[in-house]
């Protein structure tokens, strides 16, 4: 065993409401370790991590850090003495310098005026020690995904932080750069910085961990040598069974005579006159999953909202739902020809959130003729219906008439999917679908979907998680600067790094390969 850094003695924390997000918790971690926390949504992983950084007291227990025991009122005090966290949601002002960035509120000053000259002579220095290659006078609205998490982190550096916790780093990274960063949190630990990481990706948790902590339903379930556990032991100690992880044997394979559920030809749209999506043309056939992989912020926002018809900016080119050309169709037309949208953000675009379950579930289809008999809504069917959707989805609640924002993050997004697979569509748009969800939820959005698929639906799976879309797609298309950088026809046949070489814009394929995302 190493030096012991910080130290969790019986921590629990519970709310006015009575809800127990942690209780007696735990834990020791050691200078000069990578040591992961891993567990579902919900299960009190982000508390425990606000208590530690001063975000929220504990109600009892003891947190003891460098051998002394703290209570911190702040985050602010949690970082005097030398702990940082790295949110997922990046803290950063995009207007701003790099530089501006991380001395902000504790900036270097020559008398009475801030020295600019030895802030960015002090935070290019720590950038170079660390191989970060960031020029630090550039606007962080220049800078790619991996390179503003490296400012984030360079926060925390900057601050003299001794424990870092980085949450879900590696969301919106390629392979390349996950790897990259991987290297970098391997040379941190070499100079004595302790790591806590967070994940859903456990592939990931066993790639970089020294230690791996379990947490759920609030409980530690114990501290773990990562070379002591299997894969198939850390997800039982997660959620308690084993995960059935072949996708593919899940898959049936059903001749739909070739027909098209989703036709997009040479889609084309500018923001601030600058391309967003340059002459976009694929097919999604019924019966098939067609996977949308790219970084972040390289059009496929505004692909899905074009074909789902959120976006009121206008576009040239054509869009064809199950044969229909919906073009000019607002988002109620569209539906009305068969297509079904789960969007990335459940909380703001997917649920009516201080509304009840049973509400949010007709949502889509409340003019229906078996819910609505056009004088009144029949709330006895609405009833029946809502009781079988969150028996069929499994979602933890006492009540349909309980308000979907008090569900937990992965049963909200079980109504959300319950809801569109209730439309039977001939197209469905899963954007993001398990982001932010633990694995159990993850698992059974993954399943719901594949059954839409061998019925005959036709997905546009558009995701952050190559993981994800690597398990679930029939075919791939990867997007870089609004283009269709790379296609293929089998996505069994291609890797990670392969992938993340389109989406970094390292690769590119020809006019003539890309074609085939139309028309094979």
């Amino acid at each position: 065993m190493g030096d012991t850094i910080l130290k969790l003695d019986k921590v629990t924390k519970v709310y006015p409401n009575g809800t127990v997000a942690n209780r007696d918790i735990n834990m020791e971690f050691e200078k000069g370790e990578i040591h992961s926390i891993v567990g579902e949504n919900g299960a009190g992983k982000s508390t425990l991590m606000k208590m530690i950084f001063g975000i929220e007291a504990p109600s009892s227990g003891t947190i003891t850090y460098k051998g002394e025991e703290r209570h911190f009122a702040s985050s602010m005090d949690a970082i005097k003495v030398g702990i940082g966290m790295v949110h997922q949601h990046f803290m950063l002002i995009p207007s701003f310098s790099v530089v501006d960035n991380i001395v902000l509120g504790d900036e270097t000053t020559k008398g009475i005026f801030i020295d600019q000259k030895e802030a960015v002579r002090k935070t290019q220095e720590l950038s170079d020690k660390y191989n970060f290659e960031l020029d630090v006078t550039a606007k962080v609205s220049t800078l790619s995904v991996a390179k503003r998490q490296k400012v984030e982190i360079l926060k925390t550096l900057y601050r003299n932080a001794e424990l870092i916790i980085l949450d879900e780093p590696t969301s919106v990274l390629t392979p390349q750069e996950t790897e990259k960063l991987f290297d970098q949190l391997r040379q941190f630990k070499a100079q004595g910085h302790t790591i806590l990481f967070i994940s859903h990706k456990l592939d990931e948790v066993k790639k970089i961990s020294d230690r791996i902590s379990v947490i759920r339903n609030g409980v530690s379930k114990g501290t773990y040598r990562n070379e002591d556990l299997t894969m198939e032991q850390l997800t039982n100690l997660i959620i308690g069974r084993d995960l059935e992880n072949d996708m593919d044997e899940y898959k049936t394979h059903k001749d739909f005579n070739n027909e098209k559920a989703l036709v997009v030809r040479n889609l084309f749209m500018e923001h601030n006159d600058k391309p967003v999506l340059d002459d976009v043309s694929f097919a999604v056939k019924r019966g098939e999953i067609l996977g949308v992989a790219g970084v972040e912020g390289n059009g496929q926002i505004d692909l899905v909202k074009c074909i789902s018809g959120l976006q009121k900016i206008k576009y040239s080119g054509s869009i064809e739902i199950s044969g229909d050309d919906v073009t000019q169709f607002n988002v109620k037309k569209r539906r009305d020809v068969g297509m079904a949208y789960i969007p990335e953000d459940r909380m703001n675009d997917g649920i009516a959130g201080e509304l009840p379950i049973s509400d949010n579930l007709i949502s889509s289809y409340f003019e229906r003729q078996d819910i609505n008999n056009k004088l009144f809504m029949d709330g006895k069917a609405i009833q029946e219906l809502s009781n079988d959707l969150i028996d069929k989805f499994a979602v933890k609640t006492d009540s349909a008439e309980t308000s979907v924002n008090s569900l937990s993050g992965g049963n909200i997004q079980k109504v959300v999917v319950a809801r569109e697979w209730n439309t039977s569509p001939n197209l469905m748009i899963a954007e993001q679908p398990t982001h932010g969800i633990d694995i159990g939820s993850a698992e059974f959005v993954h399943h719901r979907l594949i059954d839409l698929r061998n019925e005959g639906t036709g997905i546009l799976l558009v995701s952050a998680d190559l993981n994800e879309v690597m398990d679930l797609s029939d075919r791939i298309i990867v997007m870089f600067n609004g283009k269709i950088a790379a296609y293929f026809k089998d996505a069994n046949n291609v890797t990670e790094q392969e992938l993340g070489m389109y989406m970094l814009g390292a690769k590119a394929q020809t006019k003539e390969e890309i074609g085939g995302a139309l028309n094979d």
